[in-house]
């Protein structure tokens, strides 16, 4: 067994520097690391996204794009992976951008969180929390720069975007990172409360559900609609290499599709255009961009499919807040009876505000004029799943918690009153008639206190 593995989770070590400590050169290595760290993670990201451009470029070349443009471009990817919106010449604000391109900078920040805690002794949040900025810092500014040098007559990004959106996904990922090589899923869990962490629960549960039926709704409307695929794909022609970055792009905007296939279950829905929407109720759509993955889009104004089909989709929020209320019960069971809905409603509230901020990211402007208007509105469908989510899991988890309450006091009332006395048995002594006499054999244990009175009733009996 090593030395290493040896020591407890509390011990220090004392090869290892202490990021808390106060002494200047401790500090000075945190930021070093954390500048290293963040260098690594941008360049990463950022020779990706050169390859994936550089091959694009070859296999459709244009006229007036060189290999400083092809750098250009791989350094608005990087920062669209950001989320950063990107004012394009001739076509406005693009600013509905996909959700699965910040896995990249994402997965790099977590190993970057990781790597920068690696030499140092972390043993409290706090220095997680130091780590993440000693990463996050340098990442923004990094970012900036790119979105300065990545200006030109063609495409420029947004600056105060790209130091935002960048500074909070580093602080974020590279926090996560930091505080999983802080110790296991179940220490790191046993530092908040059981009331948080079924709450917690509750949250991710219905947020699982409603993903995992999201994700398959969007596959079926897919598969429903493979001729539509097809035919899009037909129009663009986009050749071997094409199709190949087509359907990278198709897998980076699937996240987006999944929010707003639960928005469409929510009922708000979501819009493709200005004056447009597509709701369980029915569907207005205007024209549409030639992409393969909005032939997906639900068609009908009186909405597309079976009657039963929009009911079933409409009960799925109420059976994700069954779910978080169960969970929230199964966890932690509340004491008191108002506990109970009042944690299960709290997952509701969460669960709303994870979705709402998902689906602010989840749409945007797709240039200007009537697609300015793209995706679900976040308070709408924050609002509706707060509500839908939160009040099928309070009810849940108060009649879950009931059912706990009432068979604990039940097994309550089965305990004989002296259970707790070692070697006690309760049995008859006496019979008067035909009356059955119990006897205390305990109730001389106090008789030697001054202040103990000779009890009354039939332990009295001699």
């Amino acid at each position: 067994m090593t030395a290493s593995a040896q020591r407890g989770p509390g011990t220090k070590d004392r090869s290892r520097p202490d990021p808390g400590d106060a002494r200047p050169d401790a500090a000075r290595r945190l930021l070093a690391a954390g500048v290293s760290s963040a260098c690594t993670a941008a360049g990463l990201g950022l020779a990706v996204l050169t390859v994936l451009v550089t091959a694009g470029w070859i296999a459709a070349p244009h006229l007036g794009l060189g290999l400083v443009g092809v750098v250009r471009t791989a350094a608005v990817l990087w920062l669209v992976g950001h989320h950063v919106a990107v004012q394009v010449r001739g076509a406005g604000t693009i600013g509905m951008l996909p959700l699965g391109l910040v896995a990249l900078p994402g997965a790099l920040l977590w190993r970057a969180g990781r790597s920068v805690v690696r030499g140092y002794l972390v043993t409290e949040l706090k220095h997680v929390v130091m780590a993440a900025l000693a990463v996050a810092v340098p990442y923004a500014a990094l970012a900036g720069a790119l979105a300065i040098g990545s200006r030109s007559a063609l495409a420029a990004a947004s600056l105060p975007q790209a130091l935002v959106a960048s500074f909070l996904i580093a602080v974020v990922a590279a926090g996560f990172g930091a505080a999983r090589a802080l110790g296991p899923s179940a220490r790191l869990g046993a530092l908040v409360s059981a009331r948080t962490r079924c709450v917690l629960a509750g949250t991710a549960g219905s947020l699982a559900v409603l993903g995992a039926v999201g994700a398959m709704a969007t596959a079926l409307a897919l598969a429903g609609q493979l001729h539509k695929f097809s035919a899009v794909y037909q129009l663009l022609d986009p050749g071997a290499v094409g199709t190949s970055l087509l359907l990278l792009a198709q897998l980076a905007y699937l996240p987006n599709a999944v929010i707003w296939a639960i928005a469409y279950m929510l009922g708000p829905g979501f819009a493709v255009g200005a004056g447009t929407v597509a709701a369980p109720s029915g569907s207005v759509l205007g024209p549409i961009p030639a992409f393969p993955l909005l032939a997906a889009l639900p068609a009908g104004s009186h909405g597309s499919g079976p009657g039963w089909l929009a009911a079933v989709m409409l009960a799925v929020p109420y059976l994700a807040g069954i779910v978080a209320g169960v969970l929230t019960v199964r966890l932690a069971p509340a004491g008191a009876l108002e506990s109970a809905p009042l944690r299960g409603f709290c997952c509701g509230v969460l669960t709303g505000g994870v979705l709402g901020v998902g689906a602010a990211f989840a749409g945007g402007p797709l240039g200007d004029g009537r697609m300015t208007a793209v995706g679900p509105s976040p308070w709408q469908v924050a609002t509706v799943a707060s509500l839908e989510v939160g009040i099928a899991a309070a009810v849940a988890a108060a009649a879950l918690n009931w059912w706990y309450l009432r068979g604990t006091s039940a097994d309550a009332a089965t305990v004989p009153v002296n259970a707790d006395r070692p070697g006690t048995s309760v049995t008859p002594d006496q019979s008067v008639d035909g009356h059955v006499i119990y006897l205390d054999r305990w109730a001389r244990e106090g008789a030697g206190a001054p202040s103990a009175k000779r009890p009354r009733g039939p332990s009295a009996l001699p």
